[in-house]
């Protein structure tokens, strides 16, 4: 069974940093690309960024290019999400998903707020 879970959210103030995690089991992590998702409140979900099966290749939405950083570990079956300078439309609920998959875990709060 697969199981993604989440972690690393929190409330930061703007210009802030945070790094998610994505603690992965169930599957062979390291042979599946990943994503991240997120959903603001009353929005839906919107692509963030994913990463290829061996870390080698990263894309990003236009809205968080050049703050957020995907990679993972594939030894400790982790995916991780660095986000710097965040803005307030940053706030949401993040997901991370196995590519052409739904989001399975409960997903971690993310409120940037002063």
């Amino acid at each position: 069974e697969v199981q993604l879970v989440e972690s690393g959210g929190g409330l930061v103030q703007p210009g802030g940093s945070l790094r998610l995690s994505c603690a992965a089991s169930g599957f062979t992590f390291s042979s599946y690309a990943m994503s991240w998702v997120r959903q603001a409140p009353g929005k839906g979900q919107e692509w963030v960024s994913r990463i290829n099966s061996d870390g080698s290749t990263t894309t990003y939405a236009a809205s968080v290019k050049g703050r957020f950083t995907i990679s993972r570990d594939n030894a400790k079956n982790t995916l991780y999400l660095q986000m710097n300078s965040l803005k307030a439309e940053d706030t949401a609920v993040y997901y991370c998903a196995v590519i052409g998959t739904a989001p399975q875990g409960q997903g971690t709060q993310v409120t940037v707020s002063s």
